[in-house]
């Protein structure tokens, strides 16, 4: 197996690797192949915490109501159910032991009026109760359609690539086509194509004349650091700072980390590393907790909203899995950084809340719910729904059930896995803990740092075409290794 990139985690990492040398007495065999420096030094840590046995728990969903609601429908379509013996089956599963019978009776309902706010639509009258007290599914274009979307991963959509002729080249998520304009390039199976449209759920393509193209990404590389993966990073950096490279990853990284100790400091398990730089764009500010970049999101809302309470003003922010920047047109005062006051978890909750859209995140968290609970169908074989159909249905309903059924537990799970799940709150807390306990180490750059690159670079992406931002790099890199000497 070769893992592109970042595993991400050392379960993960070791999963992949399981996937080969399936046989009685044949090893399981992984090759990590890195992109860039930090994910060197990412390897090594992950072999070293597998080694030691550290890895990740897995945590189970706590009684997800869209899966049971899907359930019921399944089991009504398989034969039938009396609502106390399924309830008592449902009960004995771990995820759903704290299932109370209210719960269970308003997903019961919900299969079988549609709640309070869908009664009138006959299509969301998914089951019914015989003379018997059996409940089944009565129509059949219900069970066609439900029997298509069973299942509880939701993933973007996919789409065909096809050359203009027709030919067909393989499968692409829709979100990376939706970024595209005619005429970019882009590399898939091999070979470097030139996009020309998007035509009933099928990209066309053609051989492209040009030399250069992005390449695809893919929802996999959007998963966040591990806690358990960053603290084995930082780990590794606490030997790169002690001089000893005593990893082949960590040797091959000794150029970057010892500029980045030149410019600046090396991260390790006891510092927090604060950075801060001023450039024609305004005043940023660096900080790496390493720990993913959910949690790395909510810190730089979170502090970001923290710092303009006490001094009101307007900050940009980037994140990736290490660290965070914030930029503000205006200077600002860094001290409530530096003397970690702004780390409290007091009034975590309000303040996250606060620093965020929660209602944006809260509806796009019940896009996947919707789908999973039936609310929305992906469309029939070779007939599918595009993701903007899908996300404007599962809108609708959102709209309809915070308007006229605000009592929807759907709803109230959204707002759970917001907290649990986008903003993974427990880990928010925890880290924030962690930073405050970090002794902190300040640095003002005369050049942005290794570390902080990265950062400039994901807020840059979104504002510059590929040559632009290569020259801006490239005169980057120029005045940091001038300074270095």
């Amino acid at each position: 197996v070769l893992q592109i990139g970042s595993a991400k985690g050392v379960a993960r990492m070791m999963q992949r690797a399981g996937r080969s040398g399936h046989a009685p007495g044949r090893s399981s065999r992984l090759t990590l192949v890195p992109t860039n420096t930090m994910e060197l030094i990412e390897a090594a840590a992950a072999r070293r915490a597998a080694y030691a046995g550290r890895v990740e728990n897995r945590e189970s969903p706590d009684k997800p109501l869209d899966v049971l609601v899907q359930h019921l429908v399944t089991v009504a379509l398989g034969g039938g159910f009396r609502a106390a013996e399924l309830f008592d089956e449902v009960h004995s599963a771990w995820a759903y032991r704290d299932l109370t019978q209210a719960e269970f009776d308003w997903a019961l309902a919900f299969c079988e009026r549609g709640g309070s706010s869908l009664t009138a639509y006959p299509d969301y009258h998914r089951i019914v109760m015989n003379e018997e007290g059996v409940y089944h599914v009565p129509d059949r274009g219900i069970a066609k359609r439900h029997r298509l979307g069973i299942g509880t991963i939701v993933s973007d959509a996919s789409m065909q690539v096809k050359y203009m002729s027709g030919a067909n080249i393989g499968t692409i998520e829709e979100g990376f086509i939706a970024r595209l304009r005619q005429g970019d390039c882009f590399f898939f199976t091999g070979k470097l194509l030139e996009f020309v449209r998007v035509r009933d759920m099928a990209a066309y393509v053609k051989k492209a004349s040009k030399h250069k193209g992005t390449v695809p990404s893919w929802q996999g590389s959007k998963m966040a650091l591990s806690t358990e993966m960053g603290d084995a990073v930082l780990e590794m950096m606490l030997s790169a700072s002690q001089g000893d490279f005593f990893e082949p990853e960590l040797e091959a990284s000794r150029p970057m980390l010892q500029t980045q100790a030149r410019l600046s400091r090396i991260p390790t398990p006891h510092t927090l590393l604060v950075e801060t730089f001023k450039s024609r764009e305004g005043h940023h500010l660096y900080v790496y907790p390493f720990a993913g970049r959910h949690v790395n999101l909510g810190l730089a809302s979170l502090l970001g909203w923290r710092l303009a309470q006490r001094q009101p003003n307007t900050f940009s922010m980037s994140v990736n899995d290490y660290g965070f920047e914030l930029v503000s047109a205006l200077p600002f005062d860094v001290t409530p950084v530096v003397d970690k006051s702004v780390f409290t978890i007091d009034e975590l909750l309000h303040d996250v809340l606060a620093s965020l859209n929660s209602t944006e995140l809260a509806q796009r968290r019940f896009r996947e719910i919707a789908r999973v609970a039936g609310l929305v169908f992906s469309g029939y074989p070779g007939q599918p729904k595009s993701a903007k159909q899908l996300q404007a249905s599962s809108g609708l309903f959102f709209e309809v059930f915070r308007k006229y059924d605000e009592g929807n537990l759907l709803l109230t799970q959204a707002q759970k896995e917001v907290l649990s799940q986008e903003l993974e709150i427990s880990r928010l807390r925890a880290t924030l803990q962690k930073m405050v306990k970090r002794n902190v180490e300040y640095v003002e750059l005369r050049h942005p740092s290794p570390m902080s690159l990265p950062l400039m670079v994901e807020r840059f992406r979104e504002q510059l075409t590929t040559e632009q931002l290569s020259t801006r790099l490239d005169r980057i890199i120029k005045d940091m290794e001038r300074d270095v000497g």
